[in-house]
């Protein structure tokens, strides 16, 4: 079984803190989102290989964090984009790694690489293989307006019968989660995609795999945070820490408070401050400060300021 862990998009509602690095690799806890997942992947014998696809923007970052993570099963896959306006969408970049790779041929694990997930990879699996039909991983929002936001489905005893991508109208709050299983026939992006279906986002071509087919839901209870803002990955932060922080051993913390949930990575330096819930990165500078559900990127420099759910970007000063 192969898998594929989506690593492609532009995260442009995170900018600036993702203008210029994949949003994939910002730390969470000891680690970050995308290492969680493929920590997961490589642990289960059935997957013989791991693509990571990403685009030339992001490459180079992804090709060096791998390289010194070590791993035997990791290939990345780039597509030839580098800039947003660019973008295949989610389906028509799948069809172009499918061919690319010689893919088709066996089963089929797709994730988004900005999930975090409760639930292991291995369970997810190991219900896909008892049917051998595609299958999807789902998640209760329990809230209509956040439904809005994802793909809707409808469960009657162990098959979906409905999928509605974004509904103005949501009739439940079970959401599809980017977490997909394909068994080799299932695999048909061309198909689809020679019908002038929508080639943007994976629900549409779930949707028209529901009209064509059995596709099996994977409930759960579990966590699961989709970092697709500053909220989203303040909120994956604050779960990983669980209200402790993390310091790193050459970063300097003088004579000020720090709350719950900080992240001061190596090299920065807070004095007479107090910080919560806040990531500061490499190098960056916070003095005589109150800042909190910020997150202030490397060489940054906050001084005698009040921050409040801010993003600064690099090199960025306020005073």
């Amino acid at each position: 079984m192969k898998a594929i862990v989506l690593a492609g998009g532009y995260a442009t509602r995170m900018w600036p803190i993702t203008r210029h690095r994949p949003k994939m690799l910002l730390p969470v806890g000891e680690s970050t989102v995308i290492d969680d997942i493929v920590d997961d992947l490589e642990s289960d014998e059935r997957i013989n290989e791991i693509f990571i696809s990403t685009n030339e923007a992001f490459a180079s970052e992804f090709e060096e964090h791998f390289a010194q993570r070590g791993t035997d099963k990791i290939t990345m896959s780039v597509e030839d984009t580098a800039d947003e306006d660019e973008k295949f969408g989610v389906v028509g970049a799948l069809a172009q790694l499918v061919d690319r790779e010689g893919l088709g041929d066996e089963d089929l694990l797709v994730i988004a690489g900005d999930n975090l997930f409760g639930f292991s990879i291995s369970e997810f699996i190991d219900q896909f293989k008892e049917y051998d039909d595609p299958m999807l991983a789902a998640y209760d929002v329990g809230d209509l307006e956040k439904a809005k936001s994802y793909g809707l489905i409808q469960v009657e005893g162990d098959e979906i019968v409905d999928f509605q991508e974004k509904p103005d109208n949501p009739k439940s709050t079970l959401v599809s989660i980017a977490c997909y299983a394909f068994p080799a026939d299932a695999i048909r992006f061309d198909e689809y995609l020679s019908g002038d279906n929508n080639p943007d986002e994976p629900g549409w071509f779930i949707q028209w795999l529901v009209d064509h087919g059995s596709v099996r839901p994977f409930s759960f209870e579990d966590i699961w945070y989709d970092i697709g803002t500053a909220d989203s990955y303040l909120e994956a932060v604050e779960f990983a820490l669980q209200g402790e922080n993390i310091v790193a051993d050459d970063a300097t913390v003088e004579s000020s408070k720090l709350g719950d949930n900080v992240h001061v990575l190596p090299g920065a330096t807070i004095r007479n401050s107090s910080v919560e819930d806040t990531v500061v990165f490499q190098d960056a500078t916070i003095t005589d400060s109150d800042v909190s559900d910020s997150v202030i990127d490397v060489k940054a420099s906050v001084h005698d300021k009040e921050l409040d759910n801010a993003l600064l970007g690099q090199h960025t000063r306020v005073q």
